[in-house]
């Protein structure tokens, strides 16, 4: 299972296509690299296929072969980044030794490193060197280094999962290239979108989606705390809802667009959140003795103007919702290029898993 975090795109494909398999929506991207630099050719969002139970092998191939009709494209080497239900993500210490003795070791002491059992999983990891992520040397042997240990990150699946996954990759034409944990991809697309502010300061890049949002606080470079919130758009669109009488779809809409008599029912619905991010953020400042700056956020709810002045009002933090196709040249067909800035922030886990696969 590949983990690829910042810093660590040794790959040397010339275009790769990244899937974000969201709770109500899949989005897809192809990137191409150009130069040192990388550009968007296309994009897809969908409904996802099914909302609440795991895809079967077979349908989730049918749902990636609609995505290749879509894309109509040639690039055929795919990156899937799964959610936070299908992946386990933790900051550990780890002892210094190569990849296949390391999955080996983590294999069988899941209740040592990680602190829960994990029975028949898959994982990868990357030791922090120096504030950055370094996978291990390649190769099966362990390094010489005693037991001497490193701060690391591990990633990993159920080993069912992972085949399963390939299995509907290969069905659908494409060639599996990575299946990453989607917390990652935020990460990875603020390192291209916001280079200074990702390599200089103390923030938090929050992820909203559907089911859950994510919050991940970055110290020069450095993740030093990431933390899943079981709170996202849907809790949102559904309490704006009932209190309205309405329909879901038009709950959505209306959260979007935000008329400002609906705005006093939509902020208890919202407050939640930011109690719970505000929560880790003060962890973190008490924890390591520094201060966030700002809180950059994307995801599908980070494009209504109102959920973002609401959160900030909780967090007491400057809020920003940046875009991940900043940095990136735009390659896009005429059509979808005045699309691109409305719906960049629900692009941000699939853009960052693409530009690690490079």
């Amino acid at each position: 299972m590949g983990l690829p975090f910042t810093n660590s795109r040794a790959r040397k494909r010339d275009q790769i296509i990244a899937i974000d398999l969201g709770g109500r929506s899949t989005k897809a991207v192809q990137l191409q690299r150009k130069g040192d630099r990388f550009s968007l050719t296309d994009y897809v969002i969908i409904d996802a296929a099914s909302h609440e139970k795991p895809l079967a092998p077979e349908v989730l191939g049918e749902h990636l072969k609609e995505i290749s009709r879509r894309l109509n494209s040639k690039a055929r080497h795919l990156t899937l980044a799964l959610g936070v239900n299908d992946t386990v993500f933790k900051q550990t210490e780890l002892p210094l030794m190569g990849p296949a003795d390391l999955r080996q070791m983590l294999k069988y002491n899941t209740k040592s490193y990680l602190q829960q059992d994990l029975p028949d999983h898959v994982f990868d990891s990357y030791y922090v060197l120096n504030g950055q992520a370094s996978k291990p040397a390649e190769g099966g042997k362990s390094a010489p280094t005693g037991t001497q240990k490193q701060k690391a990150m591990v990633g990993g699946a159920k080993r069912q999962t992972i085949e399963d996954v390939s299995a509907a990759i290969k069905a659908s034409g494409f060639i599996p290239e990575q299946v990453v944990p989607g917390v990652i991809g935020p990460v990875n697309a603020f390192e291209l979108a916001e280079p200074e502010a990702f390599a200089k300061d103390v923030v938090a890049v929050v992820e909203l989606g559907f089911k859950h949002s994510t919050i991940v606080i970055l110290n020069c470079g450095e993740i030093m705390l990431s933390r899943v919130v079981a709170i996202g758009g849907d809790q949102f669109t559904n309490g704006l809802a009932e209190q309205l009488g309405t329909s879901y779809q038009e709950a959505e809409n209306i959260k979007i667009g935000m008329p400002g008599e609906v705005q006093e029912k939509l902020e208890p619905v919202i407050q939640p959140l930011g109690r719970e991010l505000r929560a880790s953020i003060d962890f973190f400042e008490h924890q390591q003795d520094a201060t966030v700056s700002k809180v950059y956020l994307s995801g599908g709810s980070a494009r209504s103007e109102f959920v973002v002045q609401t959160l900030q009002n909780e967090l007491t933090v400057s809020c920003q919702v940046w875009s991940p196709s900043k940095s990136l040249q735009l390659g896009l067909p005429p059509e979808k290029v005045g699309e691109i800035e409305q719906v960049s922030p629900q692009l941000t886990v699939a853009i960052g898993a693409a530009a690690a696969s490079f």
